[in-house]
């Protein structure tokens, strides 16, 4: 039963109930002692200590899958559900949410495209799910916030770090990713096959194990401290002890291995083939569960050790499933009957396609080839270590790298490591030197007569905002007005002589650009001709270099109804949003990438731009984010205004998932703006996205805002940042 130093785990009790393989276990909050189990009989069940007696009962058995369920986490008690809830993942592409009240789901959280392999739960309610579609989802109660794209194959592991919003997920890719508030911070490399487990040791370290038959434990920081080895086939689960960093693996190989000290400790052997799970216990027991259906406890306590006759019996049916040296891990199968591959294209017998690309993910095909031809899911592992095996040698690539994380745009675009790009700007005028043509001050041009944007002037008398809230929610866009607008014609007549001559302007379509102008600067009911608009267009399309004073115009134009219908229609309007999108590219110009944002901002007037900006979310607030590493104030202050028009409008329609991707967004950007009034509109952005809306507030916890933020509540100047920061934190 051991080998490797002293018999300490013995077989404590065996429980049968299960009719197919094990697959997933949890400790329990309640009852104490208990233990929750999922198996690929679709099963979910709940095992509680006979007392005093060693040994467990079933107490609870539910249902609600329609496939498989390959994993389970439990959910930390809240005031609706004290005893906490029941979370399991299924083949069939959902999550079930028990309650130890009821046999059938409370409700079903629906969004993943394929199996849900891992789970892991955090405060405040949140819950991460792993899938083989490659993605990871974070939700929250019944909504999913936010989906982590990154990945090329599937996400086997997750884990949420006891640090507020640090996530952890492990791939098929052979990588680990660690997010923060939904964006990919770090990726780990140095598993050589599928990261199929993680434990969390701490806020600063955590392990992995692999197909590759090692164990990992690394920093968060990135760095291997050590690896692990001792298994002789693929490790699937891994769990630490309470109070300690020991830790224990189940693999391929038949057995479990107790690790102390960094050593293997202990390896127990096991009468079946797959051991695809375990955790430990609060008294130091060890769960398994196995592909026989039966869950095996180990206990270092002799009150709890199995009877003389029942060991034996265990012992008995270990050595009649002992592992022939012929036929290595393979069972009951005698290799040597077995046909070569010279025999694959022989007929007769069922005989089946296996269609594989080298950039594909093994399992999934795997699973898609047994489900196509109705095979048994037992099989999976076999298929895919077949697939693997006969593809070795290959260099596989990274598939489809078209699924990128929404927020960083990785596997969209690489943003250049320059940092050189955003240091032209200042409050000085950019372009042309001081005094001259200044598209938007140091105050950014939303503030006007030194008056408040966002509250008038009273928001700089601490005194009369002691108690009143006069900041957030925020009801309307913010946005960008200052005009000057001789010298920006000036400057744009300027660099018509340097166009190239197809794009060079006429002096006819200098006087339509002045006459559009001055229509929208003077708020005249007036409205522009098509023939206005069409030079418009063509002056933003100048080359990069000097294109600022037409996207100047734009900014200015875009507030404008009709200027507004016009370009952000359903028609034409993704085609704008894609060439101001692409004036964001962290190597561009300055100049271009502060007006393209600017113009975004103020799109939100019009009934038509807030529509195209809210269908265009995900793209242009991924590539508008990764501005936020320039040391230019007034691009971080027209950052944090695009943010704010966002949360004013998830506010108005509660689009909780837009709220999540806002808050995520904010929680990055707080951490590397310093300007203050850039900070100030985030704050606003936080506290409207928050407002009346539990849910958003559970969330923001999650992320651990409130640690971000607290250092502005002691901010003197300007009072609004402090006054705003309190009011916040009352709310968190």
């Amino acid at each position: 039963m051991e080998s490797g130093g002293a018999a300490r785990y013995r077989l404590s009790c065996s429980l049968q109930g299960h009719e197919l393989d094990v697959r997933g276990l949890v400790c329990c909050l309640y009852p104490p002692g208990a233990f929750v189990s999922v198996s690929r009989d679709r099963t979910t069940r709940l095992w509680v200590p006979d007392s005093p007696n060693r040994g467990f009962t079933e107490m609870h058995c539910m249902s609600g899958h329609s496939n498989f369920v390959s994993c389970v986490c439990i959910i930390p008690s809240s005031d609706s559900h004290p005893q906490g809830l029941i979370a399991t993942g299924g083949n069939d592409h959902n999550i079930c949410i028990f309650s130890l009240e009821s046999p059938a789901p409370l409700y079903i959280l629906k969004g993943h495209k394929n199996a849900v392999c891992s789970l892991s739960s955090g405060k405040f309610g949140t819950l991460l799910s792993g899938s083989w579609d490659t993605t990871a989802k974070v939700w929250l109660n019944d909504k999913c916030m936010m989906t982590l794209q990154g990945h090329t194959a599937a996400v086997w592991a997750v884990k949420i770090l006891p640090e507020q919003g640090l996530m952890l997920t492990g791939s098929a890719d052979k990588t680990i990713k660690l997010w923060k508030g939904g964006r990919c911070e770090r990726t780990f490399s140095g598993h050589e096959d599928c990261v199929r487990g993680l434990a969390i040791l701490s806020e600063t370290e955590f392990l992995s194990c692999a197909n590759d038959a090692s164990v990992r434990r690394w920093q968060i920081t990135g760095e291997c401290l050590e690896v692990y080895f001792g298994h002789t086939n693929y490790i699937y689960s891994i769990s630490i002890f309470p109070n300690c960093k020991d830790f224990v693996t189940t693999a391929e190989d038949r057995s479990l291995r107790v690790w102390k000290n960094g050593e293997c400790a202990q390896t127990i052997r096991l009468p079946a083939q797959s051991i695809w799970c375990c955790c430990v216990l609060d008294n130091g027991d060890i769960v398994v569960g196995a592909s026989d259906g039966i869950i095996r406890v180990f206990t270092e306590s002799a009150d709890r050790t199995a009877s003389a006759e029942e060991i034996k019996a265990f012992e008995k049916e270990l050595s009649q499933a002992t592992i022939d040296p012929k036929t290595g891990d393979l069972g009951n199968i005698n290799a040597e009957q077995l046909p070569g591959r010279e025999h694959l294209h022989e007929p007769g017998g069922p005989s089946y396609k296996l269609p594989y690309n080298i950039s594909d993910d093994p399992w999934l095909t795997a699973y898609n080839f047994l489900q196509k031809n109705d095979l048994n899911p037992m099989f999976l592992d076999q298929v895919a270590k077949f697939i693997i095996d006969n593809t070795k040698g290959q260099t596989l690539g990274l598939g489809n790298t078209s699924l990128s994380d929404p927020f960083t745009g990785g596997g969209r675009y690489v943003p250049g490591s320059s940092s050189g790009s955003s240091s032209t700007l200042s409050a000085a005028d950019p372009f042309t030197g001081s005094g001259r043509y200044v598209p938007g001050s140091a105050s950014m041009g939303a503030t006007i007569s030194g008056v408040d944007p966002f509250t008038g002037s009273s928001a700089y008398q601490s005194a009369a905002s002691q108690t009143v809230n006069i900041y957030f929610p925020k009801k309307e866009a913010v946005t960008f007005d200052q005009a000057n607008p001789t010298q920006i014609l000036g400057k744009l007549k300027e660099l018509n002589g340097t166009a190239p001559e197809e794009k060079k302007l006429t002096e006819n379509d200098l006087v339509l650009l002045e006459k559009i102008l001055s229509i929208t600067c003077n708020s005249s009911f007036e409205k522009p001709t098509a023939q206005q608009l069409q030079v418009l267009w063509k002056a933003i399309n100048w080359p990069e270099d000097i294109v600022f004073p037409a996207l100047d115009i734009l900014r200015l134009s875009i507030k404008h109804p009709s200027v507004n219908e016009n370009f952000c229609n359903e028609k034409e309007g993704a085609q704008f949003s894609c060439h101001l999108t692409s004036l964001l590219n962290p190597k561009g110009k300055p100049a271009n990438q502060l007006l393209a944002l600017r113009t975004f901002c103020n799109c939100f007037v019009g009934q038509a731009g807030q529509k195209l900006m809210m269908s265009q979310r995900e793209a242009l607030i991924s590539h508008a984010v990764e501005l936020k590493s320039g040391s230019n104030k007034n691009i971080h202050i027209a950052l944090a205004t695009l943010t704010l028009n966002y949360s004013v409008c998830f506010h108005k329609d509660h689009n909780i998932e837009g709220k999540a991707q806002c808050l995520s967004v904010i929680s990055t950007i707080f951490e590397v703006v310093q300007d203050l009034e850039a900070i100030f509109r985030l704050l606003v952005a936080l506290g409207t996205l928050i407002s009346d809306d539990a849910n958003a507030i559970q969330l923001a916890k999650s992320l651990g805002v409130d640690s971000q933020i607290r250092k502005y509540a002691s901010v003197s100047e300007p009072a609004k940042v402090s006054e705003c920061c309190k009011l916040i934190l009352n709310l968190l």
